[in-house]
């Protein structure tokens, strides 16, 4: 079992509490993006605002707020606004089409669903109950007016019912597996999560934390909150994701940490022709998340800025574990780091449930104030991830060292069965990265009727390189055990995405649709030669 240092003080037990806690403390700039920017006091008064408009909507306690708004300050005040009525937001997926908001809106059982207008063409396909009131845009007339009917007393009466316990929240999963899953988060574990992690970060009243993760992902809305609970300034790319923009808010905000997360996000900055002229010096530390040798690679990319990583997910709040920025290179490279101080991480054997030794790979489970509370309209599915004890089995292979960090091995659905041989993709993924034309690669089953399945590699080549399938797969051969050399590989330059997720099952998809349209049902015979 692991845990850190003492816990920090968690000094808000709801999330209007961490609003209004913070507008008290400081004076500073609360969010800033790149064409708006707001202090705390003036960010907790539009959260009144919005639950103002929300409640002459009709809205309750208990009721869900759907939210499909893109990244703004209104939005991100409209979801805590929401949270003051002890209503429970429900961001949406902006890569969502109308099939799979439908679904989100019939599954959550919304009261309301609050949609910007440039989202609004996805209503002409979608089929939503008819008890579901749809606002168009946050500055629809009518839902502006409704606010001057709520009075202050009313107001606080309604805040008044808000309880630690209450959900907060639903977060859906990416939907990289079957249907999304809804995270039922309670307002104490929010803000238990956002002590933590500021804690464990290191943010000080000084602080000002860059992020371009969506705000309807799980990360970010962390992050904010880890900022609230600081207080210290949240900056966000807005609406879209531009490596330029990026770079830009990097330098001119004087960020002090950043939390791109994924490799797809921060090679676009680390590749801008601008990059290596920019004046980056106030950033103390980077947040990102990967194989080792993703991680190897962007910290050589840019090695005067410690880059530590997080191993987490959606049903945890986003983080279970993070590296310090004074841990030796190779911990930050290699491990995950250690887990937030109020949780527990244990390696059990996947099929007997039993603890493994130090050191040895198994299932990660967690426990803490932070984990989800459950999937929302789904007990068999939350009793089958949650045991007695309250640990979640989080379905990621991982390994816990002496010192306590954290390693993350892969999903124990991305491990390949090849001829009988258990083989992590994240393995290959992280060889694969040492050819010096490799950018991006990523790892995922092939049918095969002799071993059952084989690894297929998609790649993605660093700007100004070249490479063959044979030379990638010859570069394997000789270097690593042959059944976990690639039997195909194929090149990409764009990647199947959920939020900020590759998703893997499409690749795999991909890969078996190729195949049997070929009619291949045998990879070729690979020799360990060279």
């Amino acid at each position: 079992m692991s845990r850190t240092e003492k816990s920090p003080e968690i000094a808000a037990a709801t999330v209007p509490a961490l609003v209004d806690r913070a507008a008290s403390l400081s004076t500073g700039e609360a969010i800033v993006l790149p064409d708006e920017r707001v202090d705390f006091a003036t960010f907790a008064g539009r959260t009144v605002t919005m639950a103002r408009r929300l409640r002459a909507a009709g809205v309750e306690h208990g009721d869900r707020v759907g939210l499909l708004n893109g990244d703004s300050i209104d939005a991100l005040a409209l979801l805590f606004g929401a949270m003051r009525l002890g209503a429970v937001p429900v961001p949406v997926n902006a890569r969502y089409k109308a099939r799979e908001l439908s679904y989100v809106v019939e599954n959550a059982g919304m009261h309301t669903l609050v949609i910007d207008p440039a989202f609004a063409p996805l209503l002409d396909d979608a089929s939503l109950p008819a008890s579901c009131e749809v606002i168009i845009g946050l500055d629809d007339p009518a839902f502006v007016a409704g606010a001057d009917a709520i009075d202050d007393a009313a107001l606080a009466r309604q805040e008044g019912t808000v309880q630690p316990d209450d959900p907060a929240l639903i977060l859906y999963t990416s939907g990289t597996t079957a249907n999304p899953k809804g995270c039922v988060y309670a307002h104490s574990g929010m803000t238990a999560q956002a002590f933590e992690y500021a804690h464990a970060l290191g943010l000080t009243t000084d602080d000002r934390y860059w992020t371009p993760l969506p705000l309807f992902h799980v990360s970010a809305l962390v992050t904010v909150a880890a900022t609230l609970a600081t207080p210290c300034t949240f900056c966000h790319v807005g609406r879209r994701f531009e490596p330029e923009t990026a770079l830009d808010q990097l330098e001119r905000e004087r960020c002090t940490a950043a939390f791109p997360a994924f490799e797809t996000i921060w090679l676009e900055v680390l590749n801008h022709p601008r990059f290596a002229a920019a004046d980056l010096s106030s950033l103390r530390v980077i947040v990102n998340v990967g194989t080792p040798g993703s991680l190897r690679r962007m910290q050589e990319r840019f090695p005067t800025v410690p880059q530590i990583s997080a191993f987490g997910g959606t049903e945890f709040g986003g983080f279970v574990t993070l590296g310090r920025v004074d841990d030796p290179l190779e911990a930050r490279i290699n491990t995950s780091g250690r887990p937030f101080a109020r949780t527990e991480v244990r390696i059990v054997d996947s099929e007997t449930g039993e603890a493994a030794s130090t050191g040895a790979t198994g299932e990660l489970v967690v426990r803490g104030p932070s984990r989800f509370v459950r999937y929302h309209n789904e007990p068999e599915l939350t009793a089958s991830v949650i045991d007695e004890d309250g640990w979640y089995h989080s379905g990621d292979l991982g390994r816990i060292d002496e010192d306590g960090r954290v390693s993350f091995v892969g999903r124990l659905k991305d491990m390949l069965k090849v001829g009988g041989e258990n083989v992590a993709a994240a393995e290959i993924e992280t060889y694969l990265l040492t050819h010096p034309a490799v950018e991006i690669v990523q790892v995922v089953s092939a049918p095969d009727a002799r071993y059952t399945e084989v690894a297929a590699a998609f790649v993605q080549l660093r700007a100004g390189h070249e490479a063959t399938e044979e030379e990638l797969i010859d570069f394997c051969r000789g270097r690593i055990a042959t059944f976990k050399v690639p039997r195909y590989l194929r090149f990409v330059d764009e990647w199947p995405m959920s939020g900020t997720k590759i998703q893997k099952f499409r690749l795999r998809e991909q890969i078996a649709a190729e195949l049997e349209e070929a009619g291949i049902t045998e990879a070729p015979k690979i020799s360990s030669g060279r």
